[in-house]
Formats: C-alpha cells, structure tokens, sequence
C-alpha cells in the first residue's frame, strides 16, 4: 500500500528532464526522444506534464495536450520498480483535475491493445473504448482509442 505523505505529484520542470528521459525510455517500445520530450514539456504551452517523485526522487510522469475542451493523455509512466503502488491512479486523477482546470470536459488516450495493465488503469478511472486506430505504433500494433467525460474525476 502507498504511503500517500511520501508522494508528491508536481508540475514537470526543466531539471526533471533527464529522470523523465529514463522514465520513458525505461517503460516504452518506441519511445519520445530526449528533444520531443524538451518540446513538448518545456516549450509547448498546450500542455500539461507532471511527475510523480517518491523519496525526493521521479519515479513516473504523465502529460496531457489541452485542445479546446478536451485533454489528451500523451504518456503515462511508472518505473517497473514502482509499480502496484497505486502511483499510476494517484497520476490520472491529478490529470483529470489539471484537465478540468484548463477548461476540459473530456479526457482521450490511446493505448495498445496488447497493454492489459494501462488498459486496466484506464478503465478504473472511467474510460471507455471508444474506436481502435489500426497500426497505430511503430511495430503496426493497433491502439484502442478510449474517451471519458465523468466530469474528469478518476
């Protein structure tokens, strides 16, 4: 079980860059690029990142395009060793609630079908598959592509 006083999810900053790097070249088949991740993080104003830090140290992140009325999930990570924690859930609903605060009234991702966790997640916190994008990845898996609108609460 988490122990929700050693947890802090914060806003993603400049000096994160690196543990979010590891992060994502750790959890992901075809992962973003040190310089997509500076892009989108640091200098796309659309967007919305947070970390995930146990101990003092980034453990996961997740971020989100705002796009009119809707948030777009882009990635969610948590670092192997720091799965079953509840870190992941703990992620999408301060998601949920930056979304809301940026003026969104529904959340989108897509995910693929092959990820039985994240697919899992996603369904706890209200998502729904809505359509499938075929070959969608780099490896031609195909991605679900899920929606929510419970008033962005996870």
């Amino acid at each position: 079980m988490v122990n929700n006083d050693a947890v802090v999810i914060r806003k993603a900053r400049l000096g994160d860059l690196d543990r979010i790097s590891l992060c994502e070249n750790t959890c992901f088949e075809s992962p973003w690029s040190f310089a997509m991740l500076y892009e989108d993080i640091i200098e796309n104003p659309n967007t919305v990142y947070l970390v995930v830090e146990v101990g003092g140290e980034v453990v996961g992140y997740g971020g989100m395009w705002i796009v009119l009325d809707e948030a777009h999930v882009t990635n969610v990570c948590i670092l192997p060793e720091h799965r079953g924690g509840g870190y992941a859930k703990m992620l999408m609903k301060r998601l949920a609630d930056a979304g809301k605060a940026h003026g969104a009234e529904s959340m989108s991702l897509e995910v693929r079908v092959s990820n039985k966790a994240a697919l899992r997640l996603y369904r706890s916190c209200g998502f729904k598959i809505q359509g499938l994008r075929k070959k969608y990845y780099q490896n031609n898996e195909d991605a679900y592509i899920m929606w929510t609108e419970r008033e962005l609460s996870v």
